[in-house]
C-alpha cells in the first residue's frame, strides 16, 4: 500500500474531520480463509482487541495464522469520521488508524500472547508513520476491550520500552485507550494477502524480544 501512503501527520479534530455517513460501508460477509463470520456475534468466551501496527494487510495475516485466533478482520478506528471509506483514512482527514480486529479464545492464547506478537511485528517507536508508509493512518494503536486489557497493554508497553531502549530504539509512541467505534473496511482488503499472496506486506519488526507472554 506504499503507493497510497500520505505525508500528513496532523490529527484532525471533531469539528475538521470529514463527515463520513451513516451507513456501513460494503464489505465480506465471511473470513476468506477460515469461512467465520466477520461481523456476527461473537462466540461465548472469546475476547477482541483492536492493534494498529501500519498497513493493516500484513498485520491482519500475522494475526490469522495464531493458533486460538478466532477470526480477523481490517478496518478503521481512532478517529472521528463514521465509516469512512479506504481514501478518506489515506486522507489523514479522519484521525482513523489502519487497525486489524483480532477475536480470540484467551483459554488458547492469552491476551499477553498478543500483545509479545504485536510489539514483535511491528516498530512502535516512529509516531505517524511504519516503515515507508507515512501517515496517521499508519500509527501504531492498542484500542482495548476492557480494563484488564488496558492495564496488561500499558504494562506491557513499560516492559517491552525498556528492551527497546537497550537496543538503541527511542520511546514508544503507541496510542493505547479504550476501542471506541470500529469500521470494517471495505471487502477487497479483507484477508487482502489470502486473495493476494504476492501483494504489498510492509510488516517488519525490530527484532526485539517482547518478554511479555513468555511465561504466559
Amino acid at each position: 500500500m506504499s503507493l497510497f501512503s500520505h505525508t500528513r501527520s496532523a490529527m484532525p479534530n471533531s469539528m475538521t474531520a470529514l463527515p463520513g455517513r451513516p451507513q456501513a460501508m460494503p464489505t465480506a460477509e465471511k473470513h476468506f480463509v477460515n469461512g467465520r463470520s466477520l461481523q456476527g456475534r461473537m462466540p461465548d468466551g472469546m475476547q477482541s482487541v483492536l492493534l494498529g501496527m501500519g498497513c493493516f494487510w500484513g498485520a491482519e495475516r500475522v494475526f490469522w495464522q495464531k493458533e486460538g485466533v478466532w477470526v480477523t478482520s481490517v478496518g478503521y478506528a481512532g478517529g472521528h469520521t463514521p465509516n469512512p471509506t479506504y481514501q478518506e483514512t489515506c486522507s489523514g482527514q479522519t484521525g482513523h488508524a489502519e487497525v486489524i480486529r483480532v477475536v480470540f479464545d484467551p483459554t488458547i492464547i492469552s491476551f499477553a500472547e498478543i500483545l509479545k506478537t504485536f510489539w514483535e511485528s511491528h516498530n512502535p517507536t516512529q509516531g505517524m508513520r511504519q516503515g515507508n508508509d507515512t501517515g496517521t493512518q499508519y500509527r501504531s494503536a492498542i484500542y482495548t476491550s476492557n480494563g484488564e486489557q488496558l492495564a496488561q497493554a500499558l504494562q506491557s508497553k513499560e516492559v517491552y520500552e525498556a528492551e527497546l531502549a537497550v537496543a538503541g530504539y527511542g520511546r514508544i509512541t503507541t496510542e493505547i485507550a479504550d476501542a471506541g467505534p470500529y469500521y470494517l473496511a471495505e471487502e477487497y482488503h479483507q484477508q487482502y494477502l489470502a486473495r493476494n499472496p504476492q501483494g504489498y506486506c510492509g510488516i517488519g519488526g525490530t527484532g526485539v524480544r517482547c518478554p511479555v507472554g513468555l511465561t504466559a
